[in-house]
């Protein structure tokens, strides 16, 4: 009889590095989603169905079908090569369940920002919490099959970006896509890295 985690859950010897990556945005935006879609083990979540207690309490605008919530977290893993291992952190996106991000937080070298182009005021605080914790991050939209497409210059000025923070396109639905929006956030991160370095 195996003790310990299913084979398919263990690391393979190969792994050097490990890091650690947040999923914010607001509620309902698709960060549950985004994880387990690409996990390569079978996520944690913290999805709890929501009641008649939540009535004027959580936003639902446009999201009136939603019919669970995260109150903790999502946990995942994806491998990005041979040697490097990203664990994932999905936060609530609900403002009451925001105490739970500093200890999300800890240790993250920085957060991909998911958003709904039906509903970017979630989005602002979220920002806003971001760039007070000095926690670099990018934006990835995502493509919710009946939300209104803009060009991501837009966007971008509508959530006031500045242009090195990266703004990409993403179907949380799909592996793929949720891969190279993790890619794009790793590449950020280092071109960061090597700036710092060249300043000193």
């Amino acid at each position: 009889m195996r003790v310990g985690p299913p084979e398919e859950d263990t690391l393979s010897a190969s792994t050097m590095a490990a890091v650690k990556v947040v999923i914010v945005g607001g509620f309902g935006v698709g960060k549950t989603t985004l994880v387990g879609s690409v996990s390569e083990i079978r996520p944690l979540t913290t999805e709890e169905t929501m009641t008649e207690a939540s009535v004027g309490v959580d936003e639902t605008a446009g999201v009136e079908s939603k019919t669970e919530t995260t109150v903790a977290m999502d946990f995942g893993r994806i491998s990005l090569n041979e040697e490097l291992v990203l664990y994932l952190f999905g936060t609530p996106g609900q403002e009451r369940f925001w105490f739970l991000w500093k200890g999300l937080f800890e240790g993250a070298l920085g957060a991909v920002v998911l958003i709904d182009t039906r509903r970017l005021e979630v989005s602002f605080d979220v920002l806003s919490r971001l760039e007070e914790r000095g926690v670099p991050f990018i934006v990835a939209v995502n493509t919710f099959p009946k939300a209104p497409k803009y060009p991501l210059a837009e966007i971008r000025a509508a959530l006031d970006l500045p242009e090195s923070v990266p703004i990409v396109e993403c179907d949380a639905r799909d592996r793929t896509d949720c891969r190279d929006t993790l890619l794009t956030l790793m590449r950020y991160l280092y071109s960061l890295t090597v700036a710092t370095t060249r300043e000193r």
